[in-house]
């Protein structure tokens, strides 16, 4: 039977990648890092850059997971606002947060750095599902101007129609800092960087498990053990199955897209090429793809088990959003898994010589990349940046191994229920 995930237009329009590794006798490096997306991927380059001996295993293929498989939306921030953060943190807090996920933009200099080709653009809007939802979006927008300096342009529901057709909209917020790619793209370009600076890139291995042994660190996989002075466990919706304990931390949600054929009509949806997201708990989310496709994300569900038809799930989002596209021809329909934690903030930190990164929970085309390299940073000794994302607080889901995932659906459910209802 063939994967119902594997339509995906970004695998369709990927760049040949293939790894040149061949593994050897002698499997001891500086660094060994688990997990072939923009996290493990931007880590292992980052320590390799800093002198470190680095191998990277993945399970599957490099972006096999969420990097390869999401919306390809670079949105600046955290889940939280800036207010939100310096109501709970206070200002000293939210001013190193927002240097590091506002201002900072290591997509943008990694592309621009290693010639990365992944149909880069500017520009994302936030689209208000309400009128209160609008009224929230102008006082942040003032927040972050008066606040920070950081320029934003309020969207009045009369001036929608510059970024986006759809008469659904009560106006939004346009960020200039925010764009699009294509996210499997950019993680072949980060793997071909890693490699060219010497990092060991070795697919379809899987890590059973991580052993202490003699002051080394030791990863048992299918084929070998692999011994490292440093882990970095990059594995994100499947970080339980390595280490339970970190597990607890997120569940699974699934996430599902499609691509429309070309479009003749592509430009007068999406005017301004910008990548939109809107302000419901369960988003639809879409862009334009380099080839003038509408690359559409709605609905959530939280059985790991995928819809039948995707194209048949997804598309009724779609044609609410943009009726004049209910006929449209569907050419694909993929998606995976997203790991959220329970307060929609990244999981990052250490465990003696054991770094990880996890949970980004739908926001993390920008900060995975950054974590990475602040791993790199705190392993070659300057931590105080990597403690600004390592001091977030973050809680386990209730309910242990057996109920976390239902308890966290209810939860789900319920702000789900909260959208339909306005």
């Amino acid at each position: 039977m063939t994967d119902p995930l594997a339509n995906s237009y970004y695998a369709a329009t990927a760049h040949a990648w293939r790894s040149s590794y061949q593994a050897g006798e002698k499997l001891s490096f500086d660094v060994a890092v688990i997990g072939g997306g923009f996290t493990g991927l931007s880590a292992a380059l980052a320590c390799a850059e800093r002198g470190f001996s680095v191998i990277l295993i993945e399970r599957e293929h490099i972006g096999f997971g969420a990097s390869g498989r999401n919306g390809g939306q670079l949105i600046p921030g955290l889940r939280w606002s800036a207010s939100e953060l310096e109501a709970d943190f206070g200002r000293e807090r939210t001013d190193a947060l927002f240097d590091l996920c506002w201002r900072a933009n290591p997509v943008g200099a990694r592309i621009a750095k290693h010639g990365i080709e992944c149909d880069l653009k500017t520009g994302h809007l936030e689209a208000a599902w309400t009128p209160n939802d609008f009224d929230a979006m102008k006082d942040e927008a003032e927040f972050l101007a008066t606040r920070f300096g950081y320029q934003s342009e309020v969207v009045a529901k009369t001036d929608i129609g510059a970024h986006i057709a759809s008469p659904l909209y009560h106006g939004g917020i346009y960020d200039p800092q925010g764009g699009h790619f294509h996210p499997l793209n950019y993680a072949i370009g980060l793997a071909r960087a890693a490699e060219a600076v010497g990092v060991r890139i070795w697919e379809g291995q899987r890590a059973d498990k991580i052993i202490q042994s003699e002051g080394l660190l030791n990863i048992v996989t299918d084929q070998a053990d692999i011994e490292a002075r440093y882990v970095i466990d990059a594995t994100d919706s499947w970080i339980g199955d390595i280490e339970p304990v970190l597990g607890r931390y997120t569940v699974p949600i699934m996430n599902y897209n499609i691509a429309t054929a070309p479009l003749a009509n592509a430009d007068a949806l999406l005017p301004s090429d910008a990548a939109i997201a809107d302000s419901r708990f369960v988003l639809n989310y879409f862009r334009l793809s380099a080839d003038k496709r509408l690359i559409f994300g709605g609905g959530e569900r939280y059985s790991q088990t995928p819809p039948r038809d995707i194209a048949a799930f997804v598309g009724p989002f779609m044609a609410q959003v943009f009726p004049q596209l209910a006929d449209a021809k569907i050419d694909y329909g993929w998606g995976g898994a997203v790991a959220v934690t329970m307060n929609r903030l990244p999981h990052i930190g250490r465990r003696g010589n054991i770094f990880y990164a996890h949970g980004f929970s739908g926001h993390g085309a920008l900060v995975t990349t950054l974590a990475g390299e602040l791993i790199a940073e705190a392993m070659a000794g300057t931590a105080e940046r990597f403690d600004v994302l390592a001091n977030l607080p973050s809680k386990p889901f209730p309910g242990g191994k057996w109920l976390r995932q239902p308890l966290a659906t209810l939860g789900l459910l319920y702000y789900a229920m909260k959208d339909k209802l306005g």
